[in-house]
Order: C-alpha cells, then structure tokens, then sequence
C-alpha cells in the first residue's frame, strides 16, 4: 500500500518536550502534515515524558547526549521548546552542530532573533519566532510569527504548515510581536476572567454551578460564533441586542460606569509593556556565545 505524500517529508526536531511542544506535534500528526515517525522529541532528562509522548503519537524520543547530538545534526527544522532560563544552553550547544540551511523555530516568549543569533554563534542562521497561545492545544490557536532577514519561502512555508496545524497564524513585524503577546497571547485569560464573573453573578441569581458554567460557556462560545458566521463587526451585533431603555442597556450602562471598554484595552496595553520587559529581563541575563 503506498502512503500518500506528506505536506512535510523531512525529519523535525524538538528540542524540548513541554506541552506546547506536544500541542503541535498532535496538531501536525492530525492534520497528516507529516508522519510520526518524522517528529522526534529531545529534553534533558524526563525519560517518562518521552515515553508518554511515543506511546500517545507514535513518536520517537531521547534524552541521551550522543544521540540528542546525532538527531540536531540530522535536523533540517529544529523546533525550541525549552524554558528560557535553558535557552542559553541549548542555542549554544545547537550552533556547534547545525548547517547554514537548517531552519531555527523558537517557542521561546521574550528571546530576540538577534540575541538567537548571538548565542548559536551564527549571524545568517534562518530562525522563525513565534508566539503562540495555549488554545493551540485544541487546533484554534493564534500563533504570531516573525521572520530573520532573507529568511526563504520555502522556510516561510515551513513554518506557516506547522502553526496552521494548530490554529491560524499572523505574521507580522518582530518589534510587533509584544503587542501580539497583549492580545491573543494572554487574550484568553481575559475571556476566562469575564467567564468567571458571569459564572458567578449567575449563581449569586440561585442558578446551580453546573448551570452557571454551561450557560456561560455556550453563551461565550455562541457570539465568538456570531461574529465569525455573521461576518457583522462586534459594535454592530450589539447594537442589534441593545433595546432602548431595555435590560441589555441597563447592564452595559453598569459596565461603561467602571469603564469596561478602556479598562480591557488598558489591560492589553500593560501586558504588552510587560511582556517586552520581560524579553529584556531575559536578555540581559542571558551569556552572550563565544563564538564570533
């Protein structure tokens, strides 16, 4: 029986074996982007985590020196999965082993491209950065990506076949990547916050917790749908549940008195501010290579 081709056929790596990580191996696999067998997971010492992964996608693994060593030399797309604070570490070790033509994709929130290029030792390495968010762990994510300078289209086309596996993505601008972070990076856990306030408020009305949550999460889920199936603009859908003098009107007058609106854009903006903040805070404590 001949298997039909892949959207990717060659070997990916990753280096580091955390859940976001998984999350887009599971979307790869699903998708039939590329073959399991494809996909091989690094990490530096949770053997277990390894065997859970092969045994759930049929995926190889190790955490052996030699052969984590053998694997990033053999790799034309290695994927970082790492915490930042092994960052350092890793890119250092990873620019000793790597070609001029193997493509770099950092899940890393907050390191540069050019601090990447820095450490691996190599100016003209292809890198893609990205941010993606945890609803990509489901395939209805938003990953934001950013390219190196002269950066292929083959490459391009790599990097947006994997992220697509696992949401839609956005590419944009490097120095645009904080303010992505502000929206759809930690988006969700604003949705969560207002989730938890209406879960609340319905059972302070005598409704039951079961009862509060479904009702919420149907309710949130129903218009993010309406304003996709609609096509129609958020204002507009509504102003179209927004009877004069009306109920709905009554509980939007309560928001507008705490200033709902400016408080989520005020929101979005500090952790915009905060996450490049943090990008530098990593960046400083980060070794520069010893290579050229």
């Amino acid at each position: 029986m001949t298997q039909s081709r892949m959207l990717i056929e060659d070997p990916i790596c990753f280096f580091g074996a955390g859940s976001m990580a998984e999350a887009v191996a599971r979307g790869l696999i699903a998708r039939a982007v590329i073959a399991p067998a494809q996909l091989t997971f690094l990490n530096r010492s949770d053997t277990a985590r390894l065997e859970h992964l092969k045994q759930r996608y049929g995926t190889p693994g190790t955490n052996d020196p030699t052969s984590k060593e053998e694997v990033l030399r053999n790799s034309p797309v290695v994927i970082l999965g790492m915490k930042p604070k092994d960052a350092a570490e890793a890119l250092q070790q990873l620019g000793k082993l790597i070609g001029p033509r193997t493509l770099i994709v950092s899940m890393i929130a907050g390191l540069s491209i050019g601090t990447m290029h820095t450490l691996l030792g190599r100016p003209e390495q292809p890198i893609v950065r990205t941010m993606p968010n945890t609803s990509s762990s489901i395939g209805l994510g938003v990953t934001g990506l950013s390219y190196s300078a002269g950066l292929s289209e083959e490459h391009r086309r790599t990097a947006r076949l994997l992220f697509e596996a696992v949401g839609m993505i956005v590419e944009t601008e490097e120095e645009k990547i904080d303010s992505l972070t502000g929206i759809s990076g930690s988006g969700p856990a604003y949705v969560y916050y207002m989730m938890e306030a209406l879960m609340e408020a319905a059972v302070l009305g005598g409704l039951t917790s079961e009862q509060a949550r479904e009702m919420t999460i149907q309710t949130v889920l129903g218009a993010a749908q309406m304003v996709r199936q609609t096509g129609e603009e958020p204002a507009e859908l509504r102003r179209k549940v927004t009877s004069p003098n009306g109920a709905t009107q009554a509980a939007l007058l309560k928001l507008d008195e705490s200033d709902f609106f400016g408080a989520v854009i005020r929101a979005a903006q500090s952790c915009t501010a905060r996450s490049a903040e943090m990008g530098r805070e990593l960046e400083q404590q980060l070794p520069k290579s010893d290579q050229g």
